[in-house]
């Protein structure tokens, strides 16, 4: 295939659809970080345990994680565009719908599998597709942008969503974040084209030779395919290992249960929800940076570095909730957003390097794990609240996690000068 780039662009295309890219990560966004506020509601009106809703959560997480391969090799077979405004739509009609809901299994079943798949078809596969069929040059840097879209959507959902819940119900929040996700879809259809040849360029920073034809199999074939394969790599285990820590310690512990655990403490849900999305600031400084870092540095080194930092962010963590934001929570919640997915860029290059044009696919896999980790620390953390009445028990045993991960990141070999193939 014969690509011509073009010189009378300004802007090379590349970042437009970069850019297309960031809004619909922060649509999806939406409705991940209403969670943590809702809880608390949900529990007041229907009398459902913390561990009954914690169901929903890690049913949502878990799907969240699990359709991302398949998300990907879907992207494969039919398009960016065709995928991700098909999953808007999805998270828009799951999230609107909860609030018809009068029982616990329709929570499980909205706010669980429907926004799950939704949102886990514009997952990080979707920064691991779009990064690799546009980008050469900056790799690192567009993959830490596009990750910090969602450190973006709970800065701007996140308070607002808290308002709402507490000045207009949970109803209404629900719709608001429906209402977020539809917006994204015409601006996806819009400005998203899914190669840089449908557009007569090449990847930016890139020649001929990294231009990469779109795979014909099947989309649930080739993500299985892709697994074992990828399953055959140690590099493979030792990421998903990391990554599942990354996830129990993120989405599954603060994203979910930060907001009640400092309700706990007598801290309004609002003034905790206005902290989380601090942690969504300064996770966008530290996402950036490191893609940065990542495209000068060892990734292995600093996976191993950011899980350190976390564990022992998590293990000072209980003694400082309190009824009143002090400096020591302040400072937690700083540590905690520059920290908060710093882990991505690197994991991302890692398998790049490892398995070449399947890394979206495999980094599918990988990020399933993220998820499944973050099901398994919203369930567990749920269940020992109910259990103990404290959550500290589930921050220490995060911080024990993140010493595992350090130990697994470090463990990963460089890889070899060839990556991986595609499977046949």
């Amino acid at each position: 295939m014969d690509v011509a780039p073009r010189r009378d662009r300004r802007v090379h295309p590349a970042w437009w659809a970069a850019a297309a890219t960031f809004l619909a990560l922060i649509g999806a966004a939406g409705f991940r970080s209403t969670p943590g506020v809702m809880v608390e509601p949900l529990h007041d009106e229907f009398g459902w345990s913390i561990g009954t809703i914690s169901v929903a959560l890690a049913v949502n997480l878990a799907l969240f994680g699990i359709t991302a391969p398949f998300a990907a090799a879907l992207m494969e077979r039919f398009g960016i565009r065709r995928v991700v405004a098909s999953a808007l739509v999805l998270v828009a009609v799951g999230s609107g719908l909860t609030v018809f809901m009068t029982a616990s299994w329709q929570l499980v079943m909205l706010w669980g599998v429907v926004v799950g798949i939704g949102t886990g078809s514009m997952a990080m596969a979707l920064v691991a597709t779009v990064v690799g069929r546009w980008f050469v040059a900056r790799r690192g840097l567009v993959s830490g942008i596009l990750t910090a879209a969602n450190a973006t959507g709970q800065l701007i959902f996140l308070p607002a969503i808290a308002n709402i819940v507490a000045s207009g119900g949970w109803r209404a929040a629900a719709l608001t974040v429906s209402g977020a996700a539809l917006v994204v879809v015409p601006i996806v259809l819009l400005f998203l084209r899914n190669r840089p040849a449908d557009v007569g360029e090449l990847p930016y920073g890139g020649s001929e030779a990294d231009v990469v034809e779109p795979l014909r199999s099947g989309a649930a074939k080739l993500a299985i395919t892709t697994l074992v394969a990828a399953a055959r790599n140690r590099t493979f285990w030792l990421l998903v290992a990391g990554f599942f820590v990354c996830g129990a310690t993120t989405n599954g512990l603060i994203q979910s249960h930060f907001v009640p655990a400092a309700h706990d403490h007598g801290m309004p849900a609002t003034t905790a929800a206005s902290l989380l999305a601090i942690v969504g600031i300064f996770d966008l400084v530290g996402t950036i940076f490191s893609g940065w870092l990542t495209d000068r540095y060892d990734p292995r080194v600093l996976l191993a570095v950011y899980y350190l930092l976390r564990g022992v962010s998590l293990a000072l963590l209980p003694p400082l909730f309190g009824a009143d934001v002090d400096a020591s929570i302040f400072a937690f919640i700083i540590f905690y957003g520059l920290d908060w997915v710093a882990t991505v860029p690197p994991t991302m290059a890692l398998c790049r390097s490892a398995f070449g044009a399947s890394a979206p696919i495999v980094f599918g896999w990988v990020f399933a794990s993220h998820q499944l980790g973050a099901a398994f620390a919203a369930l567990v953390a749920g269940l020992v609240r109910d259990a103990l009445g404290s959550y500290d028990v589930a921050w220490f045993g995060g911080a024990v996690l993140c010493g595992l991960a350090v130990v697994a990141s470090l463990a990963i070999r460089k890889a070899p000068r060839k990556p991986a193939p595609l499977p046949a």
